[in-house]
């Protein structure tokens, strides 16, 4: 969306001031741990941009919050499972042998937003390791939150959404749904369902510092049921469960996320299963 298309889906600008106070109305309090996924172009004009908003949350969780980001780098799987688009056959021993291997502190990660890339790479922030699913921290508990995280665990116990989950953290859906929430993946690892399958991923990575094409096996994710099972847990939570207001133009989501979590197992376990 270009400027032009923000100012005129905009009344007036979005300032430091403005969504701190309306990040604060939606009950984000200082010293939470706060996992975000967004939207820019949903909020509408920030005067400052992404770097607006990071200043705005960071000031609203003071110095005793962490503020996390998912900075995923699909481009380093397996070319050969890439369906958006697909890449043709014969290109995928190319990209398997020349893609760089997955660098904490110098790969990008890919369509995560201009604030996962702004927090990725503002000063003091810390990244996990992991090659692929990997999450950005910027506060006192960003080490425990993305420190170790485990090459067949990405979205699984040890993964930085399974440590949020033991620190009582909180996700901010910042315009977008509950198709964008990868806390959802956690449960997918915890919860018990027939269709339950594994699949083997493939990335570059460094081992004993050489650049090394690894295959691993990953759960198979599903993001199909994410938007109903976000409907029904809304309609069956309240605060401080769920709170829901605008940030700027964005219809926004406060979600305790343990509780979140532990609803999404359940739900997984009675809803997912074979059709008949």
């Amino acid at each position: 969306m270009s400027h032009a298309d923000l100012i005129r889906r905009t009344h007036a600008p979005h300032t430091l001031a403005t969504l701190t106070r309306e990040l604060r109305a939606l009950g984000i309090s200082p010293g939470i741990n706060l996992l975000v996924h967004c939207s820019m172009r949903r909020i509408g004009f920030i005067a400052g941009g992404a770097q607006t908003l990071l200043q705005a949350l960071l000031d609203t969780i003071g110095p005793h919050g962490t503020l996390m980001v998912p900075t995923h780098t699909s481009l380093n799987t397996d070319p050969a499972r890439w369906e958006n688009p697909p890449v043709p056959a014969e290109w995928v021993q190319t990209l398997r042998d020349a893609s760089p291997a997955f660098d904490p502190l110098r790969t990008p990660s890919h369509l995560m937003g201009q604030l996962a890339e702004l927090l990725r790479t503002w000063p003091g922030s810390r990244r996990s390791p992991h090659p692929v699913g990997s999450f950005a921290a910027l506060g006192p508990a960003a080490s425990k939150l993305v420190d170790n995280h485990p090459l067949l665990n990405e979205f699984g116990e040890s993964s930085p959404l399974a440590r949020l989950y033991d620190l009582d953290g909180y996700i901010l859906l910042l315009g977008v749904g509950h198709e964008r929430n990868t806390s959802l993946h956690l449960a997918e690892h915890r919860a018990d369902f027939p269709a339950k399958s594994t699949i083997t991923e493939g990335c570059a990575m460094l081992v004993d510092g050489r650049r090394t094409w690894l295959t691993y096996p990953m759960l198979a994710l599903d993001t199909d049921d994410f938007p109903a099972l976000g409907r029904d847990f809304e309609a069956s939570h309240s605060a401080p469960d769920v709170r829901l207001a605008k940030v700027g133009n964005a219809t926004s989501r406060l979600i305790h996320q343990p509780t979140l979590v532990d609803f999404a197992t359940d739900w997984m376990e009675l809803h997912r299963h074979p059709d008949d």
